[in-house]
């Protein structure tokens, strides 16, 4: 049979098929639809700016352009990676926003009872206590942001004054005991500007929306001597989620079972993984990708085990002051940029592996763009780790925006090379388009529409939805955004639309590629399958954004379309794990398996996935109710690691793995021994991270929010409760960092294998 006779014979997509790809369009159109209306609500609704504060003499006490130039200062330093604002950013450090809300409110008890009872707080009667705590919670809960000058009582204005000094000094001070290196990047003045604004920001936690009874952030955080609560929709919109949640199972389930497994005439496509063709110069030049991936594991454990061990012993890292070179700021940045360039150079790798394979042919020139995508890779990878260092280190003061660390969680990088890294995505989709373009062609001879949603259109689509969804962490792309609440919400379109939306597409789209070209599954199977996943991943995920934008100061429209959504996430990881289950008995019959080491990682990442992001995420901390008081504690970082590494990580090892394999082909001796005992080593460390760090604190700090507030629970007295726990990190981190040594020696001698058969 000819090339052009195999792609034609392909039976055209059934009719189960054809709805689930109208349904696709349709949750596609609404669903962005909403969120450019929600995205214009929140653009209007965000907290402003005033142009001054001043007192009741008409003394200026900060000034709008002093906060604006303030939070460009915030980003410059890098706070973010040592505490965090409105509970987002480095759970190491304080909450500034809590910490110096609670600072305001307990200077202003004594300044208020100084005042009327020449007297301080503590020494007042309980019914003068009352009255004073009133008086407070009254004087700022009433500052209306929205005029222009605000009018400040003389107690507050004197407040503020103080706290600006305070927290001016904090910054400019070492304090090993907090572990907290002083600022190097600002200059004094610039140090008081960031004061200004994160006592702006503390205000918008207390003051309230004009005509509305709670504050701009929705009454977060959860402070008793604020009287800070939990809102009507925050209470009302949990159960309506959890409704939303065990209606939408119910559903999954019978859909999946009656419509997606029925299979009618449903034609198997050739096993093409299953017979080991000769290698491209394209994919000979991919196992570098393989080499640096194990690498950039390696230094992000390194990293990370370095991190941990300042949580338990903040003054030194076992009697050296590494604090004083390596702040934990910049160790947090390595320890996020990490994961997103090797979890990145995994999946880049594996698709453009599995594109001339797809395309049946090698485009000319594939070989050098290759190369070319790569050594850019590492000119970036370079380019970062250095900018970071020298802007967070003062070394970039002028530069730091486009070239240092820009200090946003997650996307610390200066925006020279986030332009970069957008075009090599771009380049990235635009390779695999070239190599497979003879068969996504094909399927349009003669042209039907529904041959656009075949499984491998499905895969292009989502590695340019890779691409196009990084662009709106540059919004605006030539300044800092002066408002942190748009930030932080432009941020999140990266944040989570990548992982909730872009990733999760390309995951069920190479799963199920995967799974029909080694001959698990039919085409027909595979393609109802990922169509029916991408409706649940856009319908939940888009608008499941919104339970990160609750507390940030974004409008309460949020807590409805956050809550509802978000718990819906949890729905396409379930049909992940009765896939996966269904895959395995189809495997347990069948001993010559290929490809077993590479679906033992597949199958780990649909566990981690339901369990990390659905089980720890949206079944455990996204209720409204729960995340008001769980918001940034340490069971956000057991859903971060669970779900990172367990869903993306193990996917993109499985994902080498099958690579290296079909690489290996006859020729070479193919064992999976040290593969395995690394999976289990893997998992056994994700475990004993759960049991042992993030649950034993999580749980306790948890509780600390709720009965003592959440400056509280975030402080450094906190953390000393704790420190057993702390050490017992030790254990997981060591059990992972052999897994990762046997993964890493294991990807060498494969590849150097490889390498010597050329």
């Amino acid at each position: 049979m000819s090339r052009s006779e195999s792609f034609y014979s392909l039976p055209s997509p059934d009719r189960i098929t054809h709805w689930l790809i109208g349904i696709l369009i349709l949750v596609i159109i609404g669903c962005w639809s909403a969120m450019i209306w929600a995205t214009y609500v929140t653009v209007k609704a965000v907290a402003p700016v005033p142009t001054q504060f001043v007192s009741p003499k008409n003394t200026v006490v900060m000034t709008g352009e002093d906060i604006i130039a303030g939070k460009s200062g915030f980003q410059q330093a890098d706070l973010m990676d040592y505490g965090s604002l409105y509970g987002m950013g480095s759970y190491f450090g304080d909450d500034y926003t809590a910490k110096y809300l609670v600072a305001l409110a307990t200077s202003l008890l004594d300044q208020i009872a100084l005042t009327r009872y020449q007297q301080s707080y503590k020494q007042l009667s309980q019914d003068k206590q009352d009255a004073v705590k009133d008086s407070m919670q009254g004087m700022l809960r009433q500052i209306n942001l929205t005029e222009p000058v605000v009018h400040l009582p003389q107690p507050l204005a004197d407040v503020i004054k103080n706290l600006r000094m305070q927290i001016a000094h904090t910054l400019q001070t070492d304090d090993l005991n907090q572990g907290w290196t002083r600022i190097r990047s600002l200059t004094p003045q610039q140090t008081v500007q960031v004061a200004d604004f994160l006592i702006y920001s503390s205000l918008t936690t207390v003051a309230y929306r004009p005509g509305e009874n709670y504050t701009w952030t929705n009454n977060w955080p959860y402070e008793p001597i604020i009287g800070n609560q939990p809102t009507t929709p925050t209470f009302s919109w949990t159960w309506a989620s959890l409704t939303f949640l065990f209606f939408g199972i119910g559903v999954v389930v019978a859909v999946f079972k009656l419509y997606i497994e029925n299979e009618k005439n449903a034609a198997s496509l050739e096993a093409c993984l299953q017979r080991f063709s000769p290698l491209t110069p394209s994919q000979y030049a991919l196992i570098k990708y393989f080499f640096v991936v194990s690498l950039l594991l390696l230094v992000q454990i390194g990293v990370g085990s370095i991190m941990a061990h300042y949580y338990s012993d903040r003054a030194s890292f076992y009697g050296i002051n590494v604090n004083k070179w390596l702040p934990f700021a910049f160790l947090r940045d390595l320890h996020l940029q990490t994961p997103i360039v090797w979890i990145g150079l995994g999946w880049i790798g594996a698709a453009l592996f599995l594109a001339p394979i797809i395309g049946k042919r090698e485009p000319r020139g594939q070989r050098g763009l290759v190369n070319f995508l790569f050594w850019v890779s590492m000119l970036i990878v370079v380019g970062v780790v250095v900018g970071n260092y020298c802007g967070l280190m003062g070394g970039m003061k002028k530069t730091w925006f486009w070239f240092g660390n820009q200090g946003l969680s997650y996307l610390e990088i200066g925006r020279f090379w986030q332009i970069l890294f957008f075009i090599g995505l771009l380049l990235w989709s635009f390779m695999l388009l070239r190599s497979m373009w003879p068969t996504l062609i094909s399927y349009l001879k003669p042209f039907s529409f529904f041959n656009l949603f075949r499984i491998e259109n499905l895969l292009w689509y989502s590695s340019l939805g890779v691409a196009v969804i990084y662009v709106f962490g540059m919004i605006p792309i030539h300044k800092v955004n002066p408002s942190f609440t748009l930030t932080d919400f432009w941020r999140w379109w990266v944040v989570h639309l990548w992982v909730e939306w872009a990733f999760e597409l390309f995951t069920a789209a190479i799963i199920g590629y995967f799974l029909m070209a080694v001959g698990l599954v039919s085409r027909q199977l595979a393609e109802r399958a990922v169509i029916f996943e991408w409706i649940l991943i856009l319908g939940s995920g888009i608008l499941g954004t919104g339970h990160h934008l609750w507390w940030a100061g974004e409008p309460s429209v949020w807590l409805s379309l956050g809550s509802v959504f978000s718990f819906l996430e949890v729905l396409p990881l379930f049909l992940l794990v009765l896939e996966a289950i269904q895959q395995y008995q189809h495997l347990k019959s069948n001993q010559a398996f290929a490809y077993r080491l590479a679906f033992l990682y597949i199958l780990g990442s649909a566990f981690w996935n339901f369990v990390g992001a659905g089980v720890f995420g949206g079944a455990t901390i996204n209720a409204p109710l729960v995340n008001y008081y769980e918001h940034g504690t340490f069971l956000t970082l057991n859903h971060a690691h669970t779900s990172m590494f367990g869903a993306f990580g193990m996917l993109a090892i499985g994902l080498i793995y099958l690579a290296l394999r079909y690489m290996c082909g006859d020729q070479i001796r193919w064992t999976e021994k040290v593969g395995i005992w690394a999976f289990w080593l893997y998992n056994a460390g994700l475990v004993l991270w759960i049991v042992l760090n993030f649950f034993p604190i999580g749980w306790a700090q948890l509780n600390a929010v709720y009965e003592h507030g959440y400056t509280y629970a975030r402080s450094l007295a906190f953390y000393n409760t704790t420190t057993l726990w702390q050490w017992m990190r030790f254990p997981g981190d060591v059990i992972f960092a052999i897994a990762a040594l046997l993964m890493a020696y294991d990807f060498f001698a494969k590849g150097i294998a490889v390498l010597k058969k050329k």
